[in-house]
């Protein structure tokens, strides 16, 4: 079950991160410019954002089996309506639907937390986490590829063909999951504030997700303008190439899920954070040629999935009763975080070109591992009080 959930969290996330390496691709089809074409990527990312906050809650107050089946449904219209799209004052409304239905793999991590128990939850929304990423760094090597020989609207539609099949096989195997929230809607929205003020670990836990997936989104908005830009002009499908590699740094991440089991919070959410900043200083290197960007990129899905990780666990087990709550506050400011990310990349694009790009990616990972450190300690004392308090 849990192979599904990680399946199925990389097929819908990628929803989101298809048009990413395609971003040229927008611009000279809509005949705009390249800084109003990332447009389409971040307003995918806030159309996401929007979705976790405002449908994700719903995973406490209705079955998350039927849920989910609503939301792939819808998301498969969405998906036609983007490759139906002829013009860029449409694609934009469109991409934000697709964001907007696409939060199925937020609801996934609650439920492998679930069914695994609490000595096996962690293990298990990593497997989930995993599969997560690897869907977002595959989605740019898919789309990077299938844009350029297959078109992007055909793989659109093939993406939402996918959500089809997906809905069919999680309505057979997920069995009725009763809610845990009896309340109203107004009430089930009013109680994310509360745990917001709340808990101070999934303030900082939420912001430093944030400034890193906003870096990681700033590189991955840009690095496609900087590809083509370069001395021997790169098509997209290099651009979903480098993602294919930097999928290592996921898989790596999942095998050295045991190893890094051993250590505390602070020591892997200091090793994530350095292993970021560290490729952001390659990447800095890499203005002519890629010999700096591949190992940079592997380091960079590396960092991200070891900190997600261990921020996600440790957010899920703050209250077990509002886990899709909590999930949705900590993903929503994450989320957030990447759609400005997008934005500012393609400003510092523009402005400064890859150096200045790279530089405020690396200053945000700085950013996000320092609150990272300011967590450490309230995040492990107040999982402690819950472990002790069962």
């Amino acid at each position: 079950m849990q192979l599904l959930l990680a399946v199925t969290a990389g097929f819908v996330v990628a929803n989101n991160y298809y048009s990413q390496p395609l971003l040229g691709e927008f611009a000279r089809e809509f005949q705009v410019s390249e800084a109003a074409a990332t447009w389409v990527s971040s307003v995918t990312q806030f159309g996401y954002a929007l979705g976790l906050l405002l449908l994700l809650p719903l995973g406490d107050m209705f079955d998350r089996r039927r849920l989910i089946s609503v939301l792939l449904a819808v998301s498969g219209c969405s998906l036609i309506l983007f490759g139906l799209a002829q013009t860029y004052a449409f694609i934009l409304p469109a991409g934000l639907l697709v964001g907007f239905t696409s939060i199925v793999p937020q609801t996934l991590p609650p439920i492998a937390s679930q069914l695994a128990g609490p000595k096996e939850a962690s293990r298990a929304v990593g497997q989930v986490m995993a599969g997560l990423l690897l869907g977002i760094v595959l989605s740019r090597f898919v789309g990077g590829w299938a844009g350029e020989y297959l078109g992007w609207r055909n793989l659109y539609f093939a993406a939402a063909a996918l959500m089809v099949c997906l809905l069919v096989l999680l309505r057979r195997s997920l069995a009725p999951m009763p809610a845990t929230y009896s309340g109203s809607y107004h009430g089930l929205m009013g109680s994310l504030w509360k745990l917001w003020g709340d808990h101070k670990p999934l303030r900082r836990l939420s912001m430093a997700a944030a400034l890193q997936f906003g870096a990681f989104s700033l590189f991955w908005g840009t690095v496609g303008f900087h590809l083509s830009a370069m001395p021997q002009k790169y098509p997209p499908s290099v651009t979903g190439t480098l993602a294919l590699i930097g999928a290592g740094g996921v898989i790596a991440a999942l095998f050295l899920g045991r190893i890094t089991a051993r250590f505390s919070t602070k020591v892997i959410l200091v090793s994530g954070g350095l292993l970021m900043v560290a490729s952001f200083g390659l990447l800095a290197l890499a203005t002519e040629s890629l010999f700096w960007t591949v190992p940079a990129v592997v380091l960079l899905d590396l960092g991200m999935q070891v900190s997600h990780v261990t921020s996600m666990a440790s957010v899920l087990k703050l209250d077990r009763s509002a886990m899709s709550r909590l999930n949705t506050v900590y993903m929503v400011v994450r989320f957030l975080g990447a759609a400005v990310g997008t934005y500012i990349g393609g400003v510092a694009w523009g402005a400064g070109g890859w150096v200045l790009t790279c530089a405020i990616g690396g200053g945000m990972c700085v950013l996000g591992t320092v609150l990272g450190l300011m967590s450490e300690r309230t995040a492990v004392s107040s999982v402690d009080h819950y472990e002790t308090s069962k």
